[in-house]
């Protein structure tokens, strides 16, 4: 039995929970998620708790039992809480701004990178070298994150470019002799 996917999820007040068959609903004062699970999986609602059970011990359904529980707790802290992701700039002269709804970076190329979030992402810039990202959908916020990194990664030799907040990137000793 998958550890994860025998924990019930727990529904805190002021989230309303909805499930027909596969599809699961989630509204909170964030905002509101739906997704569709796989068929196999039996999701039920009793009493302020989700469970999820699998109905047999296929390699499918035992892969999928953990999975469908993490991403409806997901969910459901997503519409309580929400996500956040923060990114920092290092370099001499990276910096970012916003311009309306467009986040727009400088991190060395030859001209502004400009980026327009997905729907339900927000973006703010408390300061030039910093970029905070926030939203109700775990997967989305990181995806997000993880694509304005790739827009120029850290190096291993000065460090330079855009990181997560807290992340260490181990340095190279440079040439020799």
């Amino acid at each position: 039995m998958s550890r994860i996917g025998k924990k019930p999820v727990e529904i805190p007040e002021g989230v309303e929970v909805n499930v027909d068959e596969n599809k699961v609903s989630v509204k909170g004062p964030k905002g509101q998620l739906e997704q569709i699970f796989d068929q196999g999986m039996d999701i039920s609602l009793d009493d302020n708790q989700i469970i999820v059970q699998r109905p047999d011990d296929q390699v499918k359904n035992r892969s999928l039992h953990g999975l469908v529980r993490s991403l409806i707790n997901n969910m459901v802290e997503g519409v309580t809480k929400g996500y956040s992701k923060s990114l920092e700039l290092r370099g001499v002269g990276y910096r970012a701004s916003m311009k309306g709804s467009t986040l727009v970076i400088a991190v060395g190329y030859s001209h502004p990178v400009e980026i327009t979030p997905p729907e339900g992402i927000n973006v703010e810039v408390p300061s030039n070298t910093e970029i905070n990202i926030s939203g109700i959908d775990k997967q989305k916020v990181g995806q997000f994150a993880a694509h304005i990194r790739s827009i120029r990664e850290p190096e291993p030799y000065k460090g330079k470019g855009i990181r997560y907040k807290g992340e260490y990137v181990r340095q190279k000793v440079g040439k020799t002799g």
